[in-house]
């Protein structure tokens, strides 16, 4: 085979199936949207409800936007559509206000305590009533600073146009339909927990739909499903009118690789409900920022997810196993979609058992052809292990080799450079591992097998890689993940293939013939694995902006590329054999790679982005801190402040210093080793994602109406209340940190299930937001403790974070946000800290 033939046929092949991928994902909706009837989801109204939500601008919890305002809104919004329902259904309304506690083992495990929260609850549902509901659920709170579009206001202006449009049908439901807007999610989902374990509707729901964002618009994707109840997952395979679903994304999320959490896990742990998870995943690049704004989605977006949501939601509504769902909890599933054209379903335990076969009757195929003939049984085996090692080791070569890169550019200060430009890191580390991968290959064609037929050689790689797969699909299987049905497509179609064409191939060799039905076989696996691949590189390269300091970016996404350089070139592989030379190939992979790799080191390629249409920016959060210590008299033995600042990825402040030079390296701040989390205020325990602290000095904060501590305390309990001076203008965010003293056990408090949680590193942190009017927080802790403590026998700490009002930001934070380039997204606060020992 010519190379000048096989390397652009291969080049082509891939690039055809990639943009078949791409243009299946940039296609929204499956059919052009209905005329907007009554009985039509309206992608306008639902932008309208959108642009209006939005409007009202961040609405932190706690503040008048998010409790007032935004609940006004939807309860104006709602009321109309109440007196345009028709006489088929009854609307009623609820505004609750829960006050409760719960632990979590999210970032590392902490306890978290609200109080006084809102949820806005809608229940639809027959004249007559009904006994059994879904439940719909949105949240209205955005994270500070932010207009939170996506994130998700989107979701409740979608879920207000649904209920117009059930609403307005002259139909009745079986089952009732409630309809969640809750208002503190951003608080690590305080708002569905008071919902579900206090409020009197919580009883009846017997499945859920979670609408929730990592990116702004695009398609929603369905990446969590149960527990169990595969009936669920046909539901949404049976209604769903422009279907995207993976299992494999399920798994991707539920392995905590990915720093973030739903309802979804307070809905399946505290109330025992099953349901359906569904995210936008486009873009998250600007998730969580000052530009996730409602012009950014796109109508079509609107339009599928109403679409969507509403067929399932109907569907649900009126299906018969909803009132008796406890009865179909048998096992996970196995879901993907093909294309956005219609979802694969079946239960795992059949996809077990196909599983099995297809990896057995590969197994046998081999082994058959191991023993053909017989007196060579021992030498073809031999032959098929050495290619099996030889694949092995040339992945293991290529990933080691594409990591030292990937090191290199982080030590010289170069990562993120793809960050903007995600086409650098595929001609940094992709043509890297391309090179390094054919390279391994053509050494050992030239030196190992040196008089071997290169017919027979393509014969024995197909067959290792074939091997591979098979024994991956085993080990999957085994282990149980879903996810193992990728492996049987990676099998199955290359099995069918190669029988097709073995005559072809042993007759003529690899003859234009030969490669094109070789190629049409392999379609499917190839084509699904570039589609899932943009799934995964659009869910993860926006997060490596986000991932704190600690996790070199770099090494992720290059072992990324790896891993699917080795899946894509795995039946490849033998065309290294079975053409001439790769000479050509592999100078001209190494020149990009060569190329690419100066223009990196150079810094032609800035990481971050403000371009208007597509902003890409570097996250930066600022805390106006005023800090005192004190001694286990009361006394403040320490006092400072400053505003300390954290970038929120790998490159820390180092691309922020040529613009502000006073933010340095000279500023980092020492950990308080006494102090639990190292004596800094921190607003969620994610201290572990960091590797330096940074307090630039300024004056101390000038509190209108500073939070207050009132700490009473026995032998064993101490019990504490944290109020402001003035009630209703107490903070509405606070973190509280304790850590006991050496031969101290914390054994008890009055938060969550009453036993204590501890954080990475062995303290204990708690969460506390409230809404508006709420109750000073009490509360108490219990420890045991040594009879000699000359020292104390805790150290207890509280934080006061200021995310809106009047004293949110001091004129000092003011000044130096004003200073940060516009490729940032610097959100700043200001916030208190006292430690003290008992």
């Amino acid at each position: 085979l010519p190379e000048a033939r096989g390397a652009p046929l291969v080049l082509l092949y891939l690039l055809g199936l990639r943009a078949l991928a791409q243009v299946s994902h940039r296609q929204l909706l499956s059919s052009p949207p209905a005329g907007e009837g009554p009985r039509d989801f309206s992608a306008s109204r639902a932008r309208g409800y959108l642009d209006n939500i939005t409007a009202i601008g961040p609405r932190t919890v706690g503040s008048p936007e998010n409790e007032v305002l935004t609940v006004n809104y939807l309860l104006e919004q709602i009321r109309g559509i109440e007196r345009e329902s028709t006489d088929a259904h009854k609307i009623s309304v609820d505004i609750q206000r829960p006050t409760g506690s719960f632990s979590i083992d999210f970032l590392g495990g902490f306890t978290s305590y609200y109080a006084n929260i809102t949820n806005v609850v809608v229940k639809l549902e027959p004249r007559s009533g009904a006994e059994h509901a879904v439940l719909s659920n949105c949240h209205f709170d955005s994270v500070p600073n932010t207009p939170g579009a996506s994130d998700d206001a989107v979701s409740c202006a979608v879920m207000l146009e649904i209920l117009n449009t059930l609403s307005k049908s002259s139909e009745s439901l079986q089952h009732a339909v409630i309809f969640l807007f809750n208002g503190a999610e951003e608080n690590i989902l305080q708002a569905s927990h008071g919902f579900i374990t206090q409020h009197e509707w919580a009883k009846s729901i017997r499945a859920f739909i979670n609408l929730e964002a990592a990116g702004v618009g695009g398609k929603e994707l369905v990446f969590q499903t149960g527990p169990e109840n595969p009936w669920l997952v046909q539901a949404y395979v049976v209604a769903a009118k422009h279907p995207f679903a993976s299992v494999v994304a399920q798994e991707i999320f539920q392995s905590g690789i990915i720093p973030a959490d739903t309802d979804f896990r307070i809905y399946r742990d505290f109330g025992n409900v099953p349901g359906i998870d569904l995210a936008f995943i486009e873009n998250g690049y600007i998730y969580h920022t000052e530009y996730d704004t409602s012009d950014r989605i796109l109508t079509d977006s609107i339009q599928r997810a109403g679409d969507n949501i509403l067929a399932v939601l109907k569907y649900l509504a009126t299906s018969e196993k909803l009132a008796k769902s406890f009865e179909y909890q048998h096992g996970s599933v196995v879901f993907f979609d093909i294309l956005g054209l219609f979802v694969l379903a079946y239960p795992a335990r059949v996809g077990t058992i196909m599983n099995y076969i297809t990896a057995a009757v590969a197994l046998f195929y081999l082994s058959k052809k191991v023993l053909q003939p017989k007196p060579r049984a021992v030498h073809n085996l031999k032959k098929l292990l050495t290619a099996f090692g030889l694949t092995l080791a040339s992945w293991v070569c290529t990933l080691v080799a594409v990591l030292m890169v990937a090191v290199f550019v982080s030590v010289i200060g170069r990562a993120l450079s793809w960050y903007t430009h995600f086409y650098v890191s595929v001609s940094l580390y992709g043509t890297a591992a391309a090179a390094k991968l054919i390279l391994v290959h053509m050494l050992a064609k030239k030196f190992f097998y040196k008089n071997v037929n290169e017919q027979y050689l393509g014969d024995v790689f197909f067959d290792a890689s074939l091997m591979i797969w098979s024994i991956a699909l085993a080990v999957m299987t085994q282990m149980g993940l879903c996810s193992a049905f990728i492996c049987t497509l990676w099998v199955a179609f290359p099995l069918l293939t190669k029988l097709m064409i073995h005559k072809e191939f042993r007759q003529k060799g690899a003859t234009i013939k030969f490669i094109v039905i070789y190629m049409l076989g392999m379609f499917v696996p190839y084509l699904y694995m570039l589609y899932l691949s943009w799934t995964v590189f659009e869910m993860f390269t926006p997060v490596m902006g986000r991932s704190g300091s600690e996790i070199p970016p770099d090494m992720v996404l290059a072992g990324f590329i790896v891993i699917f350089t080795m899946i894509l070139s795995s039946y490849f592989i033998n065309f290294i054999y079975l053409v001439k030379s790769t000479k050509t190939t592999l100078v001209t992979l190494t020149t990009v790679f060569v190329v690419t790799l100066i223009l990196v080191c150079s810094g032609i390629f800035f990481p971050y982005s403000s371009d208007a249409a597509n902003p890409k920016p570097k996250r930066v959060f600022l805390q106006h801190t005023s800090r005192r210590f004190h001694d286990l008299d009361g006394n403040v033995v320490k006092s400072d402040s400053g505003i300390w600042i954290n970038g929120f990825d790998y490159n820390g402040i180092s691309h922020i210093t040529p613009h502000i030079p006073e933010i340095n390296d000279t500023i980092r701040t020492p950990c308080e080793e006494q102090a639990p989390f190292c004596g800094l205020p921190w607003i969620l325990p994610v201290h572990f994602m960091f590797r330096f602290q940074r307090m630039f000095r300024v004056a101390g904060l000038h509190r209108r109406k500073p939070a207050a501590v009132d700490i009473s305390h026995t032998s064993r309990i101490l019990r504490a209340e944290f109020h402001s001076t003035l009630e209703a203008v107490s903070p509405s965010h606070m973190s509280l940190y304790v850590r006991p003293h050496a031969g101290s056990v914390l054994s008890r408090w009055s938060l969550g299930d009453g036993i204590p949680v501890a954080s990475l590193g062995g303290d204990y942190f708690v969460f506390y937001s409230h809404g508006l009017h709420a109750a000073p927080w009490h509360f108490w802790v219990e420890l045991t403790a040594p009879e000699k403590h000359s020292d104390g026998i805790v150290s207890l700490a509280i934080a006061a974070h200021y995310f809106f009002g009047e004293d949110q930001k001091s004129p000092q934070l003011y000044a130096l946000l004003e200073r940060f380039p516009n490729w940032t997204f610097s959100s700043g606060w200001s916030c208190t800290y006292d430690l003290f020992v008992f």
